[in-house]
């Protein structure tokens, strides 16, 4: 089975194709750029690479979010209409969760994360148990300092994944110490393949019915919503 794996949640730009369990093919870039100009040629050309064409696809599966409004919206409509295109199912699987793959050798709990300003970050608990990735605590977006608070509570290690490590790093040692596993030197992105990986999880998606998981409204439509209780 070929599968084509897309990722455009975030800053990095992630394609992967798959055949089985192997990858046959991967494209990454971390550059802030424009992911709707940027991911068709890069499908385009990791096809070419590894000599597919769009009808050997059999399953196309997409980060739905959390993380950019505009990059998961991307991701997904092109994943959506490929689907539809080739008459093959997709499946949305989170992002956080496919940044949790990179966990996988590690006894601790997995704390993915992606930061939304402000002091919030998305995240989610995840942990390994046999080979298997499962989720401790639900996705949210939530305040890094009650994050924090709540794994002191818990006195457990966490090791922490993010491509904004950088961000909260000292902020993570400082209130957790020892508890907190830190990887240093380490691609901390999401990796498209993982996408694969994580979707034989679920069942496939309607293709007109899948929707991103933002976690959160857009601050558009957030201040929408209050104006609109505040003229009743």
């Amino acid at each position: 089975m070929y599968i084509l794996s897309i990722d455009t949640s975030n800053q990095s730009l992630g394609v992967a194709i798959m055949k089985n369990d192997i990858v046959i093919g991967e494209v990454i870039t971390n550059i802030a750029k424009n992911h709707s100009v940027r991911l068709m040629p890069a499908i385009d050309e990791l096809m070419k690479e590894v000599n597919i064409t769009p009808e050997q696809l059999e399953k196309i599966v997409v980060a739905k979010g959390p993380g950019s409004y505009t990059g998961v919206r991307i991701g997904l409509t092109t994943a959506k209409t490929l689907a539809w295109a080739l008459n093959i199912p997709v499946v949305g699987v989170s992002s956080l969760e496919a940044l949790a793959y990179q966990g996988r050798f590690s006894q601790a709990l997995v704390c993915p994360f992606f930061d939304a300003r402000r002091g919030l970050v998305f995240t989610g608990v995840y942990q390994w148990k046999e080979g298997k990735l499962s989720l401790v605590r639900e996705e949210t977006n939530m305040l890094m300092e009650d994050l924090l608070q709540s794994f002191l509570e818990q006195n457990q290690e966490v090791l922490f994944l993010s491509p904004d490590i950088d961000k909260h790093a000292e902020n993570i040692k400082g209130k957790l110490g020892d508890l907190a596993i830190i990887p240093e030197n380490t691609f901390q992105i999401a990796n498209p393949s993982h996408l694969a990986l994580a979707s034989t999880n679920y069942e496939a998606d309607h293709t007109h019915s899948l929707t991103p998981n933002y976690l959160r409204l857009a601050e558009a439509e957030a201040n929408w919503l209050k104006s609109q209780k505040e003229t009743k």
